[in-house]
């Protein structure tokens, strides 16, 4: 069974930084592309950033490039995103998602949120992101 377990959420100043974890069992990294997503309140999920071990696939989103970073641990069976400069406009709660075989997927224009559970099928619970201005 695909497990995701996303954690390492908090509150931070803008300007910092935090380390999100998306802890993954049931499966393997060669056959997975993980992707970070975020909601905001009153707001569309998006995503953040997707990671494929299979093509070697890393994308982020416009408003993170530079920012974030994403990465993978095999060892520790575990999914990073790393955040730096953290901006007030990140606030959100954070979920990391699995997808099988197809790599990240291409987004061109509107992502939806049906789109984004039809492309990942095992989502992991979500974890809140505060920044203080």
């Amino acid at each position: 069974e695909v497990q995701l377990q996303a954690s390492g959420g908090g509150l931070v100043q803008a300007g910092g930084s935090l380390r999100l974890s998306c802890a993954a069992s049931g499966f393997s990294f060669d056959d997975y592309a993980i992707g970070w997503f975020r909601q905001a309140p009153g707001k569309e999920r998006e995503e953040v950033s997707c990671i494929s071990k299979a093509d070697g696939g890393i994308d982020y989103a416009d408003s993170v490039k530079g920012r974030f970073t994403i990465s993978i641990d095999n060892a520790k069976n575990t999914v990073y995103l790393q955040m730096y400069s953290l901006e007030p406009e990140d606030t959100a709660v954070y979920y990391c998602a699995a997808r099988h075989w197809f790599g990240c997927p291409v987004v061109t224009g509107t992502y939806s949120a049906a789109e984004q559970d039809s492309d990942f099928g095992s989502w992991g619970q979500g974890t809140q992101v505060t920044v203080s201005s």
